[in-house]
């Protein structure tokens, strides 16, 4: 009947509705699965992440500590080799002034001594100055004589040489002069052997 007909099709309608409500809700719940599921990606990420960061945090603190270490014991190292120099130049100092003390001692001694000896000398050699006045001129003489005859020989020498030095270059120019006039009359006939094979040539012609 109608009725039944307007049941039945309402029935069939509820049922598409349930069917269409159920498969939404499928979606829904699968879409929903698959966010929590990318959250729960995006959050296991940052959690490495953050364990990462720990780590590297961990690492610089390290790295932090190590290096001032580092410094503190390169800080002392500088301290101790500071005190050790200054202590170094304090002694090098102390033993500068010693020398120096004992070589002014030494010339003053020396000096001293000096003066003693050569009050000495004075007193000893007074007698024999004009003895060895006398015996230090004559030997001069006779040098300045020796010294003379030396020159004089020495200048004969030279002389001699200056003038064999003079004719090997006037007969070096001799030579010269020759030579440029056999050059220039050699030319010269190439010259006129020249001209006369060309007159021959066009006399032929």
């Amino acid at each position: 009947t109608f009725q039944t007909n307007i049941l039945t099709e309402l029935g069939k309608w509820k049922l598409s509705l349930i069917e269409h409500h159920k498969l939404q809700m499928r979606q829904e719940k699968e879409k929903h699965a698959a966010g929590v599921r990318q959250l729960s990606n995006e959050i296991e990420n940052l959690k490495e992440l953050l364990r990462t960061y720990e780590i590297s945090a961990g690492r610089k603190d390290e790295v932090i500590t190590n290096l001032t270490q580092a410094l503190e014991r390169q800080k002392q190292r500088i301290e101790l080799m500071s005190k050790f120099t200054l202590w170094r130049i304090q002694h090098v100092k102390a033993k500068q002034e010693a020398y120096a003390n004992r070589i002014a001692d030494r010339q003053f001694r020396t000096a001293l001594m000096k003066k003693v000896w050569a009050a000495w000398r004075s007193l000893s050699e007074e007698k024999w100055k004009e003895k060895v006045a006398k015996a230090c001129q004559s030997r001069a003489e006779d040098v300045c004589v020796q010294l003379t005859n030396d020159y004089e020989a020495k200048i004969a020498e030279l002389t001699a040489t200056l003038e064999q030095t003079k004719a090997e270059i006037l007969r070096l120019h001799s030579e010269k002069e020759q030579y440029e006039d056999t050059m220039k009359k050699a030319f010269m006939r190439g010259v006129c052997a020249l001209n006369l094979e060309a007159m021959t040539m066009f006399q032929g012609r």
